[in-house]
Protein backbone atom coordinates (compact mmCIF):
# COMPACT_ATOMS: atom_id res chain seq x y z
CA UNK A 1 0.00 0.00 0.00
CA UNK A 2 1.11 3.68 -0.53
CA UNK A 3 1.90 5.22 2.41
CA UNK A 4 2.41 8.84 0.50
CA UNK A 5 -1.71 9.22 -0.24
CA UNK A 6 -3.07 12.32 -0.67
CA UNK A 7 -6.77 11.80 -0.42
CA UNK A 8 -6.43 9.72 2.78
CA UNK A 9 -7.38 6.05 2.98
CA UNK A 10 -10.22 4.15 1.03
CA UNK A 11 -12.31 1.39 0.57
CA UNK A 12 -12.92 0.42 -2.67
CA UNK A 13 -16.45 -0.83 -4.29
CA UNK A 14 -16.02 -3.66 -6.78
CA UNK A 15 -19.07 -6.18 -6.15
CA UNK A 16 -19.12 -8.81 -8.80
CA UNK A 17 -16.34 -7.91 -10.76
CA UNK A 18 -13.05 -7.80 -9.30
CA UNK A 19 -10.61 -9.77 -11.41
CA UNK A 20 -12.66 -9.01 -14.45
CA UNK A 21 -12.10 -6.99 -17.11
CA UNK A 22 -15.11 -4.58 -15.71
CA UNK A 23 -12.93 -4.05 -12.31
CA UNK A 24 -10.05 -2.71 -13.79
CA UNK A 25 -10.20 0.82 -11.85
CA UNK A 26 -10.32 -1.62 -8.95
CA UNK A 27 -7.07 -3.00 -10.28
CA UNK A 28 -5.50 -0.19 -10.77
CA UNK A 29 -5.84 1.30 -7.24
CA UNK A 30 -4.64 -2.24 -6.03
CA UNK A 31 -1.33 -2.18 -8.18
CA UNK A 32 -0.91 1.81 -7.49
CA UNK A 33 -2.06 4.87 -6.49
CA UNK A 34 -0.80 8.07 -5.18
CA UNK A 35 -4.13 9.55 -4.52
CA UNK A 36 -5.53 7.20 -1.57
CA UNK A 37 -4.39 4.72 0.62
CA UNK A 38 -6.24 1.51 -0.76
CA UNK A 39 -6.79 0.09 2.99
CA UNK A 40 -9.85 -2.48 1.21
CA UNK A 41 -12.03 -3.59 -1.91
CA UNK A 42 -15.78 -5.07 -1.87
CA UNK A 43 -16.36 -7.74 -3.63
CA UNK A 44 -18.37 -11.22 -1.90
CA UNK A 45 -17.10 -13.44 -4.34
CA UNK A 46 -13.53 -13.34 -3.03
CA UNK A 47 -14.39 -12.38 0.05
CA UNK A 48 -11.62 -13.32 2.73
CA UNK A 49 -8.60 -12.97 0.24
CA UNK A 50 -5.53 -11.14 -0.08
CA UNK A 51 -6.51 -8.86 -3.19
CA UNK A 52 -3.10 -8.76 -4.53
CA UNK A 53 -2.69 -12.64 -4.57
CA UNK A 54 -6.10 -13.08 -6.22
CA UNK A 55 -5.02 -10.34 -9.09
CA UNK A 56 -1.52 -10.81 -9.55
CA UNK A 57 -0.39 -13.63 -7.38
CA UNK A 58 1.53 -11.19 -4.99
CA UNK A 59 -0.03 -10.67 -1.67
CA UNK A 60 0.08 -6.66 -0.79
CA UNK A 61 -1.92 -6.81 2.54
CA UNK A 62 -5.45 -5.39 1.22
CA UNK A 63 -8.20 -7.46 2.29
CA UNK A 64 -11.50 -8.31 -0.02
CA UNK A 65 -14.41 -7.90 2.31
CA UNK A 66 -18.35 -9.46 1.27
CA UNK A 67 -19.61 -5.73 1.80
CA UNK A 68 -18.97 -1.93 3.51
CA UNK A 69 -20.02 -3.14 7.13
CA UNK A 70 -18.09 -6.26 6.93
CA UNK A 71 -15.10 -3.87 5.59
CA UNK A 72 -15.88 -0.89 7.86
CA UNK A 73 -16.16 -2.92 11.21
CA UNK A 74 -12.89 -4.97 10.48
CA UNK A 75 -10.73 -1.72 9.67
CA UNK A 76 -12.39 -0.02 12.97
CA UNK A 77 -11.20 -2.65 15.33
CA UNK A 78 -7.82 -2.36 13.13
CA UNK A 79 -7.93 1.47 13.42
CA UNK A 80 -7.98 1.71 9.94
CA UNK A 81 -10.66 3.77 9.64
CA UNK A 82 -11.03 4.85 5.77
CA UNK A 83 -12.17 7.96 5.02
CA UNK A 84 -13.25 7.35 0.95
CA UNK A 85 -15.62 4.77 -0.58
CA UNK A 86 -14.26 4.46 -4.19
CA UNK A 87 -16.54 2.90 -7.03
CA UNK A 88 -14.06 0.53 -8.52
CA UNK A 89 -16.15 -0.88 -11.59
CA UNK A 90 -15.57 0.07 -14.73
CA UNK A 91 -18.39 -1.39 -17.51
CA UNK A 92 -19.20 -1.12 -20.72
CA UNK A 93 -21.52 1.96 -20.87
CA UNK A 94 -19.96 3.23 -17.45
CA UNK A 95 -23.49 2.80 -15.88
CA UNK A 96 -23.79 2.15 -12.26
CA UNK A 97 -25.47 -0.82 -11.16
CA UNK A 98 -28.49 -0.89 -9.04
CA UNK A 99 -27.13 -2.57 -6.65
CA UNK A 100 -24.12 -0.07 -5.90
CA UNK A 101 -26.83 2.97 -4.63
CA UNK A 102 -27.60 0.70 -1.36
CA UNK A 103 -23.71 0.90 -0.26
CA UNK A 104 -23.20 4.53 -1.73
CA UNK A 105 -26.44 5.21 0.81
CA UNK A 106 -24.40 3.52 3.64
CA UNK A 107 -20.65 5.06 2.92
CA UNK A 108 -22.44 8.22 2.72
CA UNK A 109 -24.05 7.78 6.12
CA UNK A 110 -20.77 6.77 8.11
CA UNK A 111 -19.94 10.11 6.40
CA UNK A 112 -17.21 9.17 3.74
CA UNK A 113 -16.47 10.80 0.77
CA UNK A 114 -17.78 9.24 -2.42
CA UNK A 115 -15.18 9.26 -5.82
CA UNK A 116 -16.93 8.19 -8.81
CA UNK A 117 -15.28 7.39 -12.27
CA UNK A 118 -18.39 6.07 -14.10
CA UNK A 119 -20.66 7.88 -16.70
CA UNK A 120 -23.94 8.16 -14.11
CA UNK A 121 -22.88 11.01 -11.82
CA UNK A 122 -23.81 10.58 -7.96
CA UNK A 123 -23.73 14.06 -7.81
CA UNK A 124 -26.66 14.13 -9.91
CA UNK A 125 -28.78 12.39 -7.24
CA UNK A 126 -30.83 14.55 -4.71
CA UNK A 127 -31.07 11.47 -1.94
CA UNK A 128 -27.03 11.11 -2.28
CA UNK A 129 -26.01 14.93 -1.82
CA UNK A 130 -28.14 15.41 1.00
CA UNK A 131 -26.89 12.59 2.67
CA UNK A 132 -23.77 13.89 1.63
CA UNK A 133 -24.49 17.51 3.14
CA UNK A 134 -26.20 15.87 6.42
CA UNK A 135 -22.83 13.75 6.89
CA UNK A 136 -20.16 16.49 6.01
CA UNK A 137 -19.08 14.59 2.99
CA UNK A 138 -18.45 15.06 -0.37
CA UNK A 139 -19.05 13.39 -3.93
CA UNK A 140 -16.57 13.20 -6.24
CA UNK A 141 -17.71 12.01 -10.33
CA UNK A 142 -14.76 12.06 -11.99
CA UNK A 143 -15.60 11.78 -15.61
CA UNK A 144 -17.97 15.10 -15.15
CA UNK A 145 -16.52 17.53 -17.51
CA UNK A 146 -15.64 21.07 -16.83
CA UNK A 147 -17.41 23.70 -18.05
CA UNK A 148 -16.51 24.74 -21.71
CA UNK A 149 -15.15 27.56 -20.33
CA UNK A 150 -12.89 25.94 -18.89
CA UNK A 151 -12.06 23.46 -21.62
CA UNK A 152 -8.82 23.90 -24.78
CA UNK A 153 -9.10 23.40 -28.23
CA UNK A 154 -6.23 22.51 -29.83
CA UNK A 155 -3.52 24.89 -30.63
CA UNK A 156 -0.57 23.51 -32.18
CA UNK A 157 1.57 24.17 -29.29
CA UNK A 158 2.49 20.65 -28.67
CA UNK A 159 5.05 20.70 -31.64
CA UNK A 160 7.42 22.89 -29.09
CA UNK A 161 7.51 19.90 -26.62
CA UNK A 162 10.72 18.38 -27.28
CA UNK A 163 10.46 15.48 -24.40
CA UNK A 164 10.30 11.85 -25.89
CA UNK A 165 6.78 11.28 -26.22
CA UNK A 166 5.77 7.46 -26.27
CA UNK A 167 1.73 6.94 -26.69
CA UNK A 168 0.82 3.29 -25.32
CA UNK A 169 -1.76 2.01 -27.20
CA UNK A 170 -3.59 -1.46 -27.15
CA UNK A 171 -5.45 -3.60 -29.83
CA UNK A 172 -8.25 -3.55 -27.38
CA UNK A 173 -10.20 -1.92 -24.45
CA UNK A 174 -9.49 -3.23 -21.05
CA UNK A 175 -6.38 -5.03 -22.13
CA UNK A 176 -3.71 -3.22 -19.85
CA UNK A 177 -2.78 0.02 -21.33
CA UNK A 178 -3.16 1.77 -18.20
CA UNK A 179 -0.67 -0.40 -15.96
CA UNK A 180 2.17 -0.71 -18.78
CA UNK A 181 2.49 3.00 -19.18
CA UNK A 182 2.91 3.45 -15.46
CA UNK A 183 5.29 0.67 -15.19
CA UNK A 184 6.86 2.49 -17.83
CA UNK A 185 7.11 5.96 -16.13
CA UNK A 186 8.50 4.18 -12.62
CA UNK A 187 10.74 2.01 -14.69
CA UNK A 188 12.23 5.30 -16.41
CA UNK A 189 12.56 6.77 -13.05
CA UNK A 190 14.39 4.03 -11.17
CA UNK A 191 16.66 4.27 -14.43
CA UNK A 192 17.70 8.12 -13.61
CA UNK A 193 15.15 9.99 -16.39
CA UNK A 194 12.63 12.30 -15.47
CA UNK A 195 9.10 10.78 -17.05
CA UNK A 196 5.30 11.81 -16.28
CA UNK A 197 2.24 9.65 -16.73
CA UNK A 198 -0.60 11.64 -19.08
CA UNK A 199 -3.45 10.31 -18.01
CA UNK A 200 -6.79 9.80 -20.36
CA UNK A 201 -9.18 7.69 -18.19
CA UNK A 202 -10.82 8.06 -14.66
CA UNK A 203 -8.83 5.77 -13.19
CA UNK A 204 -5.31 6.71 -13.94
CA UNK A 205 -6.82 10.32 -12.29
CA UNK A 206 -7.56 8.29 -9.17
CA UNK A 207 -3.98 7.13 -9.36
CA UNK A 208 -2.83 10.64 -9.26
CA UNK A 209 -1.89 11.27 -12.33
CA UNK A 210 -1.07 14.66 -12.14
CA UNK A 211 -1.43 15.54 -15.64
CA UNK A 212 -4.71 14.27 -17.09
CA UNK A 213 -7.94 14.59 -19.01
CA UNK A 214 -10.82 12.21 -19.28
CA UNK A 215 -11.11 11.83 -23.25
CA UNK A 216 -14.55 9.51 -23.31
CA UNK A 217 -16.54 12.15 -21.34
CA UNK A 218 -14.89 15.36 -22.90
CA UNK A 219 -16.33 17.15 -25.35
CA UNK A 220 -15.62 15.69 -29.15
CA UNK A 221 -14.56 19.68 -30.20
CA UNK A 222 -12.20 19.89 -27.17
CA UNK A 223 -11.17 16.14 -27.09
CA UNK A 224 -7.31 17.03 -29.09
CA UNK A 225 -7.08 20.22 -27.22
CA UNK A 226 -7.41 18.43 -23.67
CA UNK A 227 -4.43 16.40 -24.66
CA UNK A 228 -2.70 18.70 -26.27
CA UNK A 229 -3.00 20.90 -23.19
CA UNK A 230 -1.89 17.94 -20.53
CA UNK A 231 0.91 16.97 -22.80
CA UNK A 232 2.11 20.65 -23.12
CA UNK A 233 1.73 21.56 -19.02
CA UNK A 234 3.35 18.78 -18.26
CA UNK A 235 6.33 19.81 -20.61
CA UNK A 236 5.95 23.33 -19.28
CA UNK A 237 5.77 22.53 -15.47
CA UNK A 238 7.98 19.53 -15.10
CA UNK A 239 10.98 19.66 -18.20
CA UNK A 240 10.95 15.86 -18.39
CA UNK A 241 12.89 13.61 -20.40
CA UNK A 242 9.82 11.18 -21.36
CA UNK A 243 6.16 12.06 -21.14
CA UNK A 244 4.23 8.59 -21.55
CA UNK A 245 0.82 8.92 -22.80
CA UNK A 246 -2.14 6.20 -21.55
CA UNK A 247 -3.97 4.78 -24.82
CA UNK A 248 -7.45 4.53 -24.76
CA UNK A 249 -9.83 1.78 -26.43
CA UNK A 250 -8.41 0.61 -29.65
CA UNK A 251 -8.23 2.22 -33.25
CA UNK A 252 -10.43 -0.65 -34.38
CA UNK A 253 -12.70 -1.61 -30.91
CA UNK A 254 -16.09 -0.51 -32.34
CA UNK A 255 -17.53 1.24 -29.27
CA UNK A 256 -13.99 2.98 -27.85
CA UNK A 257 -11.82 3.96 -31.28
CA UNK A 258 -10.28 6.33 -28.51
CA UNK A 259 -6.19 5.50 -30.26
CA UNK A 260 -6.65 8.57 -33.53
CA UNK A 261 -7.30 11.76 -30.81
CA UNK A 262 -4.12 10.39 -29.29
CA UNK A 263 -2.31 9.86 -32.40
CA UNK A 264 -3.63 13.45 -33.71
CA UNK A 265 -3.07 15.61 -31.10
CA UNK A 266 -0.44 13.74 -28.66
CA UNK A 267 1.77 13.46 -31.65
CA UNK A 268 3.86 10.43 -30.05
CA UNK A 269 7.11 10.39 -31.41
CA UNK A 270 6.72 6.27 -31.38
CA UNK A 271 4.20 4.02 -30.15
CA UNK A 272 4.27 0.73 -27.93
CA UNK A 273 0.96 -1.48 -28.61
CA UNK A 274 -0.53 -3.51 -25.59
CA UNK A 275 -1.99 -6.90 -26.57
CA UNK A 276 -3.65 -9.95 -25.46
CA UNK A 277 -3.19 -13.13 -28.19
CA UNK A 278 -5.80 -15.30 -26.58
CA UNK A 279 -8.56 -12.69 -27.04
CA UNK A 280 -10.25 -13.51 -30.37
CA UNK A 281 -13.30 -10.52 -30.16
CA UNK A 282 -13.14 -7.32 -28.71
CA UNK A 283 -14.09 -6.73 -25.21
CA UNK A 284 -17.86 -7.01 -24.16
CA UNK A 285 -18.49 -7.54 -27.91
CA UNK A 286 -19.33 -11.06 -28.68
CA UNK A 287 -18.97 -11.38 -32.73
CA UNK A 288 -17.01 -8.52 -33.42
CA UNK A 289 -14.04 -10.37 -34.14
CA UNK A 290 -10.72 -8.46 -32.67
CA UNK A 291 -8.06 -7.53 -36.30
CA UNK A 292 -4.89 -9.44 -36.24
CA UNK A 293 -1.81 -7.48 -34.60
CA UNK A 294 -0.44 -6.87 -38.09
CA UNK A 295 -3.78 -5.01 -39.37
CA UNK A 296 -3.41 -2.79 -35.71
CA UNK A 297 0.41 -2.13 -36.08
CA UNK A 298 -0.06 -1.19 -39.95
CA UNK A 299 -3.14 0.96 -39.12
CA UNK A 300 -1.36 2.75 -36.58
CA UNK A 301 1.90 3.32 -38.81
CA UNK A 302 -0.56 4.74 -41.64
CA UNK A 303 -2.52 7.10 -39.76
CA UNK A 304 0.55 8.46 -37.92
CA UNK A 305 3.78 7.67 -39.91
CA UNK A 306 5.18 6.79 -36.73
CA UNK A 307 6.39 3.34 -35.54
CA UNK A 308 5.51 0.56 -33.19
CA UNK A 309 8.56 -0.07 -31.86
CA UNK A 310 7.43 -2.82 -29.53
CA UNK A 311 4.40 -4.96 -27.95
CA UNK A 312 3.26 -5.64 -24.63
CA UNK A 313 1.63 -8.53 -23.80
CA UNK A 314 -1.41 -9.11 -21.35
CA UNK A 315 -1.24 -12.51 -20.58
CA UNK A 316 -4.73 -13.30 -19.69
CA UNK A 317 -5.52 -17.04 -20.05
CA UNK A 318 -2.27 -17.46 -20.08
CA UNK A 319 -1.45 -20.02 -16.78
CA UNK A 320 2.59 -20.30 -16.98
CA UNK A 321 5.97 -18.43 -17.22
CA UNK A 322 6.40 -20.95 -19.98
CA UNK A 323 3.52 -20.44 -21.91
CA UNK A 324 4.34 -16.37 -21.66
CA UNK A 325 7.77 -16.51 -22.70
CA UNK A 326 6.37 -18.91 -25.93
CA UNK A 327 3.60 -16.25 -26.75
CA UNK A 328 5.77 -13.14 -26.63
CA UNK A 329 8.63 -15.45 -28.76
CA UNK A 330 5.66 -16.15 -31.46
CA UNK A 331 4.61 -12.49 -31.15
CA UNK A 332 8.13 -11.52 -32.15
CA UNK A 333 8.44 -14.10 -35.08
CA UNK A 334 5.57 -12.89 -36.61
CA UNK A 335 5.85 -9.09 -36.25
CA UNK A 336 9.43 -8.61 -36.30
CA UNK A 337 8.87 -6.38 -33.02
CA UNK A 338 10.49 -7.07 -29.33
CA UNK A 339 8.30 -8.18 -27.21
CA UNK A 340 7.74 -8.16 -23.25
CA UNK A 341 5.29 -9.05 -20.25
CA UNK A 342 5.87 -5.93 -18.11
CA UNK A 343 3.57 -7.11 -15.44
CA UNK A 344 4.93 -11.09 -15.43
CA UNK A 345 8.36 -10.32 -15.42
CA UNK A 346 9.01 -6.26 -14.64
CA UNK A 347 9.52 -3.56 -16.70
CA UNK A 348 13.51 -3.62 -16.49
CA UNK A 349 14.02 -4.99 -20.87
CA UNK A 350 11.80 -2.82 -21.98
CA UNK A 351 13.17 0.21 -20.34
CA UNK A 352 16.66 -0.71 -21.76
CA UNK A 353 15.17 -0.81 -25.17
CA UNK A 354 13.35 2.42 -24.65
CA UNK A 355 16.46 4.21 -23.45
CA UNK A 356 17.91 4.75 -27.10
CA UNK A 357 15.18 6.94 -28.17
CA UNK A 358 15.48 9.21 -25.53
CA UNK A 359 16.32 12.44 -26.88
Amino acid sequence: MNNHSLDGKAIVYCQGAFNTPEGKTAHGLVRFTERFEIVGIIDQTYAGLDAGQVLDKKSNGILIYKDLESAYAHLETEKVVPTNFVIGLAPDGGRLPENAKNEIRKALTLGLNIASGLHDFISNDNEFVQLAEENRCHITDVRKTPDRDKLHFFTGEIENVSALKLAILGTDSAVGKRTTAWIIVHGLRKAGYKAEMIGTGQTAWMQGAKYSMIMDSCINDFVSGEIEHAIVSAWKNEKPDVIVIEGQGSLMNPAYPGGFEILAAGRPDFVLLQHAPRRLEYDGFPGYKLHSLKEQINAIQTISGKRVIAITLNHELMTSEKEIKEACQIITNESGLPCFDVLAFGGDDLIESIKKYVK
